[in-house]
């Protein structure tokens, strides 16, 4: 296979699994979408290539269904519709879901279809994220707000990065819109994730610490073995 040959079977991969994220995103509205995960496993049955699909959700019941009659469909869809190997989907279950920029973004989009103001759905969704251990949130509402011309508002607590890696590696972002009848609105919330170290931030020990933390570190071995 040429360069140019890989380059394009790895961009459409990249497409489609694109397009599987949108159709579960579509599918599972209500179960607290907050990622996905794609893995190539081997099919215990015949020893074939496998993609195996991960969802995470908040309420992973509803992605399920009733003795798994939802979950059934959305396999079989996904294997009639899309160019996967012998597609298998699973479920997890949130460990945290306030801290998932997704679920958040969500469920800030529900609150104002339903009629909540968004001065108050974003800073209540911030102070929440902040109380349940993120280091930062950024959450961006823009649309028609309050009538006919487009606003942006912002609701920013704690320690956030915009661009470069940093941001990349330590920052969740989710994105969702809410249907309003003055238009739709959309909805970004970005996290910086709880326990999050950055590059800048070093502990200098002393001579003294750095013994006891050796001592620790050996005694810790001993203890394993």
């Amino acid at each position: 296979m040429g360069k140019q040959s890989t380059i394009r079977a790895i961009v459409d991969r990249n497409v489609e699994r694109h397009l599987v994220k949108e159709f579960l995103m579509n599918n599972t509205k209500g179960a607290g979408f907050g990622s996905l995960q794609f893995e190539r496993g081997i099919n215990r049955d015949n020893s074939q290539p496998q993609d195996v699909i991960t969802v995470n959700a908040d309420r992973p019941g509803m992605v399920i269904g009733s003795k798994g009659k939802i979950i059934k469909e959305l396999q079989r869809r996904l294997n009639e519709e899309f160019s996967l190997l012998q597609p298998k989907l699973m479920v997890e279950e949130l460990e945290n879901p306030t801290l998932n920029a997704q679920v958040q973004a969500e469920k800030i989009a529900s609150a104002m279809e339903r009629g909540w103001y968004y001065r108050r759905a974003g800073a209540s969704s911030a102070t929440n994220i902040m109380d349940a251990g993120a280091r930062g949130v950024l959450i961006t509402i823009a649309g028609k707000l309050t009538g006919s011309r487009n606003r942006t508002q912002k609701f920013l607590l704690g320690h956030v990065k915009f661009c470069g890696e940093t941001a990349l590696q330590h920052m969740d972002k989710g994105y969702a819109v809410a249907i309003k009848k003055l238009g739709t609105i959309g909805v970004t919330v970005e996290i910086m994730r709880a326990g999050t170290r950055l590059p800048h931030e070093i502990t200098i020990f002393s001579e003294e610490e750095l013994r006891i933390r050796a001592t620790q570190e050996e005694n810790s071995k001993e203890a394993s073995q």
